[in-house]
Parts: C-alpha cells; sequence; structure tokens
C-alpha cells in the first residue's frame, strides 16, 4: 500500500515538474504547521476555560472567595490576566494588551498558512501555463505531422499543476478558517470576561451621605 502511494506521488512529480514538487514541499510544510498548532492550542488550553468563566460568574455576583477559587483551579493561559484585573489592575487597555499578547503567540504561524492557501493555486496555475507552453512547443516542432494525442497528453499533464495547487490550497483555507474562528471565540470570552471584573454587576455601591451646609445664625 506504501509503496502504491510512494510509486504514484513520484510518477505526479515527474509529470508536474518542478511546479508540483514545490507544491509537494508546501503541503508538507502546512501539514508541519498545523500538526504544531494543534499541539500548541491544546498545551494552551484553547476552548477550555469551564473554571474561569465560573471564576468570572462568580465575581459578577460578588463572591471574591469562590472567584478566587476557580481562578486558582483554572489552568487557561488566560489565567494571568484574570488574575491581574482581580487583584486591581483597572486599567482595561493594559489588560487587553496582555491578552492580546498571548493571542499573538497563539495566532503565529496563521499568516503562513494564509500565504500558502493564496499562493498554491497561483503555483499551479502558473505549472499549468508552462506545461501548455511546451505542449505546443512540441506541437510546433511536429510540423505537419501533428499527432493530437500528443497535444492532449501535454495539456492533461499542464492541468496536473492546477489540481494540485487546488489540493493543497483548498485544506488549507478551510483548517485555516478553523483556527481563526476558534481565536474570534477567544478574543469574545477575553473581552466579556475582563469587562465583567471591571464592571460587576453584583457590586454594592455605597451611597455617600449629601453633605448638608452650614446653617449661620
Amino acid at each position: 500500500m506504501i509503496d502504491t502511494v510512494r510509486a504514484a506521488l513520484l510518477r505526479i512529480f515527474d509529470l508536474g515538474g518542478p511546479v508540483v514538487i514545490l507544491l509537494g514541499a508546501l503541503s508538507i510544510l502546512v501539514a508541519a504547521v498545523i500538526l504544531y498548532k494543534l499541539w500548541q492550542f491544546a498545551a494552551a488550553g484553547v476552548g477550555r476555560h469551564k473554571a474561569l468563566r465560573e471564576a468570572v460568574e462568580a465575581w459578577d455576583m460578588g463572591n471574591r472567595m469562590a472567584a478566587r477559587r476557580h481562578l486558582d483551579a483554572s489552568r487557561s493561559y488566560l489565567r494571568p490576566v484574570v488574575a491581574m484585573a482581580l487583584d486591581g489592575q483597572l486599567d482595561a487597555e493594559r489588560l487587553g494588551a496582555e491578552a492580546e499578547a498571548r493571542f499573538a503567540r497563539l495566532e503565529s504561524g496563521l499568516r503562513l498558512l494564509d500565504s500558502i492557501a493564496q499562493l498554491a493555486p497561483l503555483l499551479g496555475l502558473f505549472g499549468t501555463v508552462l506545461g501548455m507552453i511546451s505542449a505546443f512547443q512540441a506541437l510546433q516542432d511536429a510540423g505537419a505531422q501533428v499527432d493530437p494525442s500528443l497535444l492532449a497528453g501535454g495539456i492533461w499533464v499542464a492541468l496536473l499543476t492546477t489540481a494540485v495547487g487546488l489540493a493543497v490550497a483548498m485544506p488549507t483555507a478551510l483548517v485555516l478558517s478553523w483556527f481563526e474562528g476558534r481565536m474570534d471565540a477567544e478574543r469574545v470570552l477575553a473581552q466579556k470576561a475582563l469587562r465583567t471584573i471591571l464592571a460587576p454587576a453584583g457590586q454594592v455601591e455605597v451611597a455617600t451621605p449629601p453633605v448638608r451646609s452650614a446653617v449661620h445664625a
């Protein structure tokens, strides 16, 4: 089975030329980046914020001790940012910058996937154009003894690079969209958590008695 797949891949590379080899290298790079990002997301606990949510909800209801207890049990990468807010950091911009710094680490590599998703179809088209040029040159060299199979064979080989380019680009774009969707959800969660901590609904405001002016006799 493995030998059959290997032979098929080698045949595709032989037919497609250097463009297909380049696309094959890009596909290996994409697979490596995707596996690394999946590991990074799992290690950071992306999407697993149950204890963090419970801490924010407890703080919102005014239960400070329960909020601290839930936060201590959290393994979320956003825990240090929430802890800063609970410890009295009231600068929303500072807290937002701390959260963005953590988002930036999780988003590293996504721009590369985006570039490959856009570049792979263009490389495939470029290989097709080169293949068509070679096919028509062979047709011209044949002169009067034109063999239609020669042109047809050159065309399908040329179109092979476009198919390989699309095969690389489509799954890359799909996975990239999934990663970006997860990061958008993480930003919404962080923004809601920080705003809730800075302005909790359970905060009791102590009314300041009106100051009575002295009455002069």
